[in-house]
């Protein structure tokens, strides 16, 4: 069906229909669609501007169309072919000739005061609260999965690493506890991000606003939104909401790639830090010996998919002129499939998080054949004393007679020690644990036992 086009004598190609239309992406946005068509025209009517009588009838029909999208006994399609009755280029036009089908006439009442620009905006930043509001729930519960793990392990110390090399001593639970830490951020920027989307454009119509005096306020409340989008050409034209959402999900895919990458490298024979549970990762067609990290493998490969849609929004908006450009009809595909596939990797990652398993005997055996440790030489003779400076030098000493002798710092005896500096008693032997080490750490925020267990009280 080809819609009817006003001022035109020729109706629009159908090859240029097809290739215009939105209908097959944007028809996920119905229920904000139905929503803020019921609130516009609800507003209409307290302000004398249709019918009160009009009203009711058109906010009673679009709830039995809602009724009749999800319950399949209507569908939507873009030509009215296989058994499709909302047949038009978009959602907006879709269920706008659906109503006028079920009340006649009357149904075009609700289009008074708005424009399709001010109305996909306005859909466009409900989804974006209820996308928040998803995303919000599953970060969460990445969190608490993390923070239970970090709890169940943590008295187990690792080697922590700088540039992949091993660093410093430090809990497993620190180390789970920074995720959780970067989740949290994540939650934080969605949760600010919603006090700039949860506005609405709605009364903006085409650029310039409208001659009706609509209470655009009164529209805002009634959807539960902040307040409104005070300049009308700002309202259409800015898609700043579905770039910050957009560019959250990219952040929180990082994170979840940072984890993921963790994983992999953990669960390998070579490391061996790890175990992810059967249930979250498959086998090999040809090696029957295989058991490969999958999962963790598609969350780290879908990061660059959702980088892809933040990149593509951008690219649509960066050149554009004030104020509502059809380019901008090429929105909706980033940010859904951002969402969706953000979602879908925060939920895989917390439900396998759930059955990753370490092995604390690995990671002592680490703990022990490197020079973790060195760092605690430094600071026991600054303890004594020593400038830093002066007593890393000698530490680094330290370290390069004992890989030259193949042994490790606490094998060292304490006669060489004291060759470096008479400021070595026997009880340098005592900070030579990798357990110690974590003990005595006191700074807030850092490893120490004391500061991971405040960590993990505040957390649970």
């Amino acid at each position: 069906m080809t819609p009817k086009r006003g001022r035109f004598r020729t109706p629009l190609d159908p090859g240029a229909l097809a290739f215009s239309s939105s209908l097959m992406v944007d028809r996920l946005l119905y229920r904000e669609d139905i929503d803020g068509s019921r609130a516009h025209v609800a507003m209409l009517a307290q302000q004398g501007i249709i019918p009160a009588a009009a009203a009711k009838r058109i906010r009673a029909a679009l709830v039995e169309i809602r009724r009749e999208i999800e319950t399949g006994r209507l569908v939507f399609s873009l030509d009215g072919k296989d058994g499709g009755r909302l047949a038009a280029d978009d959602v907006h036009m879709a269920i706008e000739q659906r109503l006028v089908e079920k009340v006649g006439e009357i149904g075009k009442m609700v289009h008074t005061a708005r424009s399709r620009n001010d109305q996909v905006a306005l859909d466009e930043r409900l989804y974006l609260r209820t996308a928040t509001a998803r995303l919000r729930g599953l970060i969460r519960d990445l969190r608490r999965t993390l923070t239970a793990k970090a709890k169940e392990y943590q008295d187990v110390v690792m080697p922590g690493y700088t540039h992949l090399q091993r660093a410093q001593p430090v809990l497993l639970a620190h180390h789970l506890l920074a995720y959780v830490a970067m989740f949290g951020r994540d939650d934080e920027r969605l949760a600010d991000a919603l006090k700039r989307s949860a506005r609405s454009p709605l009364g903006a119509a085409a650029l310039a606003g409208t001659p009706f005096l609509i209470d655009r306020k009164a529209v805002a409340k009634e959807l539960g939104l902040l307040g409104i989008v005070e300049n009308s050409i700002d309202a259409v034209s800015d898609r700043d909401a579905l770039l910050e959402c957009i560019a959250t999900c990219s952040i929180i895919m990082m994170h979840l790639s940072r984890l993921a990458e963790e994983l992999v490298l953990w669960t390998t024979q070579e490391w061996h830090f790890a175990h992810i549970g059967e249930a979250f990762t498959t086998g090999s067609s040809i090696m029957p010996q295989k058991q490969n990290p999958d999962m963790a493998e598609l969350v780290r490969g879908k990061t660059g998919r959702v980088y892809g849609d933040l990149i593509a929004l951008l690219t649509v908006m960066k050149g554009l002129p004030l104020a509502y450009n059809r380019d901008m009809q090429e929105d909706k595909e980033p940010l859904f499939d951002a969402v969706d596939t953000t979602a879908a990797s925060l939920d895989i990652m917390a439900r396998m998080m759930t059955t990753v398993t370490f092995d604390a005997k690995r990671f002592d055996e680490e703990l022990r054949k490197d020079f973790l440790l060195a760092t605690e030489l430094a600071d026991y003779l600054v303890r004594k004393g020593m400038p830093f400076r002066t007593a890393y030098e000698i530490a680094g000493a330290i370290v390069r007679e004992c890989a030259d002798a193949a042994c490790g710092l606490a094998d060292l005896p304490l006669a060489r020690y004291r060759e470096h500096t008479r400021l070595f008693g026997v009880d340098v032997y005592q900070v030579l644990d990798p357990k110690e080490s974590v003990r005595r750490k006191r700074s807030a925020g850092s490893t120490g036992t004391a500061e991971v267990r405040k960590a993990l009280k505040q957390r649970l």
